[in-house]
């Protein structure tokens, strides 16, 4: 089995600049580690592609299993949508 390669994922402000660089072998893992430190509205350019991955989620804190005491919280994120034709300039 061939395994996927890490990839680098650019987390861009409303505005459109870069404030961030997150790894993840997909978006939505990426998306997972943005909203894990407190991003809600997470736009994620793919580096070395024209592609800008949207989600948009929150961190919620869940109460502790008995059975799991390392448990600290989960995120909740949804897939907004995605754009291709990126182009440095900001203008699609």
């Amino acid at each position: 089995m061939v395994e996927k390669e890490m990839r680098n994922f650019a987390l861009r402000d409303l505005e459109g600049n870069e404030i961030g660089v997150f790894t993840g072998k997909s978006p939505r893992q990426a998306a997972l580690k943005a909203a894990n430190r407190g991003h809600t509205d997470i736009q994620l350019r793919e580096r070395g592609a024209r592609k800008v991955h949207i989600f948009t989620g929150e961190r919620v804190q869940v109460d502790k299993p008995k059975w799991r005491a390392g448990l600290d919280g989960r995120q909740d994120l949804e897939a907004a949508g995605q754009k291709s034709g990126y182009r440095e300039d900001g203008i699609t």
